[in-house]
């Protein structure tokens, strides 16, 4: 059991490190994307160079799926596990469900932000442009907010992956550190 644990933790980790990691790529977003000086007008056309921001985007929406995706698996596996016992170290299954559910919420707009700022920091020919062949920049905070986003999103699916661990597995772990203590 105590391979489990520290597999638990291991993975918790990796989720918390994916996170962190997601973070930074919002941030380093934040400085590398196109600004307005970057923008050239040619009569009522437009032009802007990609940007880093790009595949720093690109990275940042990665980590974030898998982080997400690993948290996922996590409280399935423990509530699905092939163990009958009943209960979960939360007073109620709902209350790590609900967090799983504001987690999902905070990741769908993390994602939409983060996609849609990513794609305008792609090249934007002339007469091409990022919509209706007119060229837009990515405000200020943007990738900031989505960086926030990010964290609260990795913050609650942790705690919704805490909040399932079974009993038994609490339980029996406290068992063998008593039995050595």
């Amino acid at each position: 059991m105590a391979k489990k644990h520290y597999g638990f933790v291991l993975i918790l980790s990796i989720i918390i490190a994916l996170g962190v990691v997601s973070f930074a790529f919002c941030i380093a977003s934040e400085f590398k994307r196109t600004k307005r000086k970057d923008l050239k007008l040619d009569g009522k056309l437009c032009f802007l160079p990609g940007s880093h921001a790009f595949e720093y985007g690109i990275a940042a929406l990665i980590c974030l799926f898998v982080a997400q995706i690993t948290g996922n698996l996590i409280i399935c596996w423990n509530f699905c596990s092939g163990e009958k016992t009943t209960g979960c170290k939360a007073k109620s299954p709902t209350k790590a469900f609900t967090f799983l559910l504001l987690s999902w919420f905070s990741f769908g707009i993390a994602i939409v932000l983060i996609s849609a700022a990513t794609s305008m920091n792609t090249r934007q020919p002339y007469g091409e442009g990022w919509l209706d062949s007119e060229c837009y920049i990515v405000k200020d905070g943007v990738y900031i907010g989505s960086a926030i986003l990010v964290f609260v999103s990795i913050g609650l699916i942790i705690v919704s992956d805490i909040m399932t661990i079974r009993k038994s597995q609490v339980e029996e772990e406290y068992k063998v550190h008593s039995q050595f203590g």
